[in-house]
């Protein structure tokens, strides 16, 4: 019985892709190794004095990945790492279908930004910013579409980040985290989908070549980011009545390569 029980779960961790499980799984690790005394949890924080002076350069990279997880907090972080494998999956298989090197420049860029807020902020856990950055990409990229939160409440996708940011300031305490993560997010998408596109800007961002070479795209399409995803984002929540049309950011409505 356990043992079936245990390849369920690991059906279930296999299925999730390749780019999140890594993501999700250190998530888990990390909190855990502080949790149990593994590693003086204090040095998984982010202190910008021990960065520079000391040169301790993994704390940027531990910060986001350790939550302490206690009898106050432990609520907060099973709920951001439930959005971290919610809306990374949605977001690895959906805008960026096949190009996993795209994704991983925007986890990149996301968490740049994010270090360098937190050092001159003096932020000592990052892991809810870059969640959050995710978070609020997806809702850009599916800003027409309803989403059901809890209580049954139903609104426009583009409105979640925000609705998330009150709801982790109820049952946290702060909101800087949240809003910091959304204004990066916000600066990617503006920089690599708005600006671009819809003003017709040139383009700022562009995933590094090497990073095809680590993460090749795994289907035909055009390589790089020049254009809206090639395929219609599958809808994953139930779409608006009367279909949704008119919508701030249809990318990809008349971008689908080899259409249907």
């Amino acid at each position: 019985e356990s043992y079936g029980k245990m390849s369920d779960i690991g059906d279930w961790f296999r299925s999730i892709p390749l780019i999140t499980r890594y993501w999700f799984a250190a998530s888990i690790a990390v909190p855990i190794i502080g949790k149990l005394g593994l590693i003086d949890f204090r040095n998984l924080m982010l202190v910008p004095e021990l960065v520079f002076s000391r040169f301790q350069l993994w704390r940027p990279v531990t910060a986001t990945l350790y939550f302490p997880i206690t009898p106050n907090t432990g609520f907060l972080y099973l709920v951001n790492l439930y959005f971290l494998y919610h809306y990374s999956t949605r977001l690895e298989t959906g805008a960026f279908d096949g190009r996993p090197a795209d994704y991983v420049f925007m986890l990149l860029f996301n968490w740049i930004c994010i270090v360098i807020t937190g050092l001159l902020m003096n932020m000592r856990l990052l892991m809810i910013p870059l969640i959050m950055s995710v978070l609020y990409v997806w809702a850009q990229f599916n800003s027409e579409t309803i989403v059901s939160f809890w209580f049954g409440t139903r609104f426009k996708a583009h409105y979640l980040p925000w609705v998330i940011l009150v709801f982790n300031f109820i049952i946290g305490g702060s909101f800087v985290n949240e809003l910091t993560g959304n204004l990066v997010g916000h600066l990617y998408f503006f920089l690599m989908f708005k600006y671009p596109m819809d003003l017709g800007g040139r383009s700022f961002l562009s995933t590094p070549e090497f990073l095809y070479r680590f993460f090749p795209n795994t289907r035909g399409g055009v390589s790089g980011f020049g254009v809206p995803p090639t395929r219609r984002p599958v809808p994953q929540e139930p779409p608006a009545a009367g279909g949704g049309g008119g919508g701030r950011h249809n990318w990809g409505q008349g971008f689908r390569l080899g259409g249907e």
